[in-house]
């Protein structure tokens, strides 16, 4: 809570008032999102979900095309943004229900194979579509809001991103994060103790995936620019993957406590590295690589170890203290 407050009052506080470090954490806020809901996958039915950045962008692209007038393209809605925003949601969660129920009867990594597939026909239409797209020249939609302050966006995204975070830890809380946690440590146990593995794990994707169209959609009015290379790579998806396992899988909370320290990181070095393109993906694997091998269990298990054994050092000391008294 207090980090939220933080998180709040901090771009109303010099320098982070600053339109660029605003900007900044906006990115921070969207990619903390982004990993909460790639979490609620990946953490709780152990599905890596391969296809989460071509998801986002079908959210994007769907609001985009819906709210536009430009005779620059085929169709002209003309909705408004707030209405396409969800639309775009409900889009991309149809897709993620229909890609569940083709491949989450899948194991291993046959599932998180076929996401990734369906990813990049995803893109493929995106890129050849052009009458409605404007396919690798990119789309500029509408803005949400009639200003170019960067400040009204950086509370719409924090608001959403603990919408995300919230609906989803309400969701682990119940009965289906129950069955999430029996799916994703064991499934034939989970199934021979009467739970329907499918079932489950179809919810769970269908609500990642609506999510993430759902912050596709402010991607589209936030930037004003589309295009499908910079919205759907499977790189995208790779930086959402190493901020939620360097976060902690299984957590929800880590992948957004590290997304805004990442995101300051990999501004300054884009920044001060200009020559040396990629560095960010890089940088990404080493802290993978660094935290599987030492900690598995990323920040968010680092913060409970360090909690417990400050918890387990003070009820020692205050044991001590009871026995000299007596």
């Amino acid at each position: 809570m207090i980090l939220l407050i933080v998180l709040f009052l901090l771009p109303l506080i010099p320098p982070f008032n600053q339109e660029h470090i605003i900007r900044w954490l906006i990115m921070g806020a969207f990619l903390a999102a982004q990993a909460v809901a790639f979490d609620f996958t990946a953490g709780y039915i152990n599905v890596v979900n391969f296809g989460f950045a071509a998801i986002l962008g079908l959210g994007a692209y769907t609001a985009a095309i819906l709210s536009n007038t430009s005779p620059v393209l085929a169709i002209q809605p003309g909705l408004s943004p707030w209405v396409t925003i969800w639309l775009g949601a409900i889009l991309a969660g149809l897709v993620g229900l229909g890609l569940g129920v083709l491949t989450l009867r899948l194991r291993g990594i046959f599932a998180a194979v076929m996401a990734w597939f369906v990813g990049i026909a995803l893109m493929g239409i995106v890129r050849n579509w052009t009458a409605v797209t404007r396919g690798p020249l990119g789309m500029h939609p509408t803005t949400l809001l009639d200003t170019t302050d960067n400040l009204p966006y950086y509370f719409i995204i924090l608001t959403m991103m603990l919408v995300v975070y919230i609906t989803l830890k309400l969701v682990v809380r119940s009965h289906f994060g129950l069955a999430f946690r029996a799916i994703g440590q064991n499934f034939d146990a989970a199934r021979a103790s009467g739970i329907n593995p499918t079932y489950y794990r179809v919810f769970n994707f269908t609500l990642s995936a609506f999510f993430a169209g759902w912050l596709g959609g402010f991607y589209a009015f936030y930037f004003g620019a589309l295009t499908p290379q910079t919205l759907m790579h499977t790189s995208k998806t790779v930086e959402v993957l190493a901020i939620a396992y360097i976060g902690g899988r299984g957590s929800l909370w880590g992948g957004m406590a590290i997304a805004f320290p990442t995101v300051f990181l990999m501004e300054f070095l884009r920044s001060n590295f200009t020559d040396l393109p990629g560095l960010h993906l890089v940088i990404y694997g080493v802290l993978m690589i660094v935290v599987m091998i030492y900690y598995p269990g990323g920040f968010a298990g680092l913060y409970n170890w360090a909690k417990e054994s400050l918890a387990g050092a003070l009820g020692r000391r205050k044991a001590q203290t009871e026995e000299a008294e007596a």
